[in-house]
């Protein structure tokens, strides 16, 4: 089918939202039994680990770690977000720095100031967007970042948004509570679909949507780990205890520049397939051969690719054996680990 469609249904029991662009899965969110990124809690700090500079936590959902800690003492309560999703046996990564995040503001207590997404440019309509902010936010010490779906969106819309994000931060932060306590839910699937993907589509809602739009067919295809390119050439991504390993493979082309054209097209499709697997971590590509002086282009690719992607993405480089590292932020589920 041709157009984007946002699918909200479940799948094995949970709840899920998947976006198809043009009959292609393009990204997918699926709930588990892990804490969701943005949830807030009361914490109390536990124990030091001096040579990492960091304090173990305590948390209603088990231990959590937090990073670059200075003035923090053992028994001492405050505020964390879980920042995303921790690996098997370790602890829940979370931050001190608080983010309210809504479909159209994002409310940030520790950084006062009124912002608008860079990728609104058009005069006039920051003018609004800033009046519009400025009447909300009144004399609130709260900042205010206001996204780039606030593009042509009705004020109305706008204001119910940012006040609601307003009153989630006012009642966290004066929370008067002793106990380590959840005070902040994350985002289900459904509802960051409708907070993150904010371009037109046709919405699916019923239950079966998964199966009628050919999300569950996309689904298993992206399981087997072997993901094709175009041109007969093709991609396995295969998560390992220690990393991921993806691994370009030319198939069936034979031409000279088939190293070239496969490498390019798995710097294209890369961002997706993670997002889809909802795999982080180190990543390592083993790309198909090709000259040196492509490697350039193959790298500006790559970051033109994850330049648009949701999750954090840091491109390290190239290793001495000619493989290409990136670092990624574990911001979802593995998938494989919820669809056994």
């Amino acid at each position: 089918m041709k157009g984007t469609q946002i699918i909200l249904d479940h799948i094995d029991g949970h709840e899920a939202a998947a976006r198809m662009v043009d009959g292609t899965l393009e990204d997918f969110l699926i709930a588990g039994d892990a804490p969701v990124p943005g949830t807030i809690y009361r914490a109390r700090a536990d124990r030091p680990v001096k040579g990492q500079g960091g304090m173990f936590l305590t948390t209603p959902d088990g231990p959590a770690f937090l990073r670059q800690v200075k003035g923090l003492a053992p028994g001492q309560l405050l505020l964390v977000q879980v920042t995303g999703h921790a690996e098997p046996g370790k602890a829940l990564p979370v931050t001190q720095k608080l983010l309210f995040k809504s479909r159209y503001a994002i409310v940030t207590p520790d950084a006062p100031g009124l912002n608008i997404s860079r990728s609104i440019r058009d005069e006039d309509e920051r003018d609004r967007l800033l009046e519009i902010a400025h009447e909300e936010m009144g004399e609130s010490d709260y900042g205010l970042i206001l996204r780039s779906a606030c593009a042509g969106a009705d004020p109305e819309e706008i204001g119910e948004d940012i006040a609601s994000m307003v009153t989630a931060a006012r009642q966290v932060l004066e929370d008067t509570g002793t106990e380590p306590e959840t005070l902040h839910e994350g985002d289900s699937p459904h509802l960051q679909a409708w907070r993150e993907w904010a371009e037109p589509a046709q919405i699916e809602q019923e239950p079966g949507g998964f199966e009628r739009c050919g999300v569950l067919e996309a689904l298993d295809g992206l399981r087997t780990g072997r993901i094709p390119l175009g041109g007969g050439g093709f991609l396995y991504v295969e998560p390992t205890r220690a990393l991921v390993a993806v691994d370009v493979n030319t198939g069936s082309d034979t031409s000279l520049a088939a190293g070239v054209k496969a490498n390019m097209a798995c710097a294209r499709t890369l961002p997706r397939a993670l997002r889809c697997l909802g795999l982080g971590g180190q990543v390592v590509i083993d790309a198909a051969p090709m000259p040196k002086k492509d490697r350039r282009a193959f790298e500006s690719a790559l970051r033109a690719a994850f330049k648009v992607d949701p999750e954090e993405t840091t491109l390290a480089g190239w290793t001495t054996l000619g493989h290409f590292e990136l670092q990624r932020k574990r911001g979802r589920l593995p998938l494989m680990e919820i669809l056994k």
